[in-house]
């Protein structure tokens, strides 16, 4: 099965709050994404890690 769970951290408070999964072999990449952090109280960027 091609598809991976990746978990996404804010990158201002570095909390762990969101999982997905992506297809690693047609996407290399780190994804990025703005996403609500509740630690934060805000929209902030999440990114993909390892």
């Amino acid at each position: 099965m091609p598809r991976e769970i990746i978990t996404f951290q804010c990158q201002e408070c570095k909390n762990r709050n969101y999982t997905n999964t992506k297809n690693k072999k047609t996407t290399t990449e780190r994804l990025e994404f703005k996403k609500y952090c509740r630690h934060c109280r805000k929209h902030q960027a999440h990114r993909e890690i390892k």
